[in-house]
């Protein structure tokens, strides 16, 4: 298939397949005269790409998953780099996590005493907002 074809398949962009092959992510390979070829195995990596992205995996962390499919594995993660990439990514999931509790406490902390503050105080109250 051409990389129109390609792209719709795979819910993308021809420019966003030009800037994988140009990241050494999708295979260059091109018909005599000069149209890029794609097939099936290409629209995997594709929807594995995609599908680590949605996810929040930044492009080059998705290269050990394409490596593993290229190789001839049945999925983009049977493989241990992949899932070396996999621990990194909850590893940094649970770092953000923690970072988002300690925050999300703080906010509150803040909001417990604002509310609190506003019940003792004798000023006019503010009608803007809630």
């Amino acid at each position: 298939m051409r990389i129109g074809e390609l792209a719709e398949r795979a819910g993308t962009t021809t420019r966003t397949l030009r800037y994988y092959e140009s990241r050494g992510l999708l295979p260059a390979r091109r018909t005599e005269n000069g149209y890029r070829t794609y097939d099936e195995d290409d629209l995997r990596l594709l929807r594995q790409i995609r599908t680590l992205q949605d996810f929040g995996f930044d492009l080059e962390e998705t290269r050990p998953f394409v490596e593993c499919l290229r190789a001839g594995h049945p999925a983009g993660d049977s493989c241990p780099a992949s899932l070396a990439v996999y621990r990194a990514k909850l590893s940094e999931l649970d770092t953000l996590i923690e970072e988002l509790r300690f925050i999300r406490a703080q906010v509150g902390a803040q909001l417990a005493g604002a509310e609190a503050q506003l019940m003792t105080e004798t000023q006019p109250r503010c009608e803007f907002g809630g």
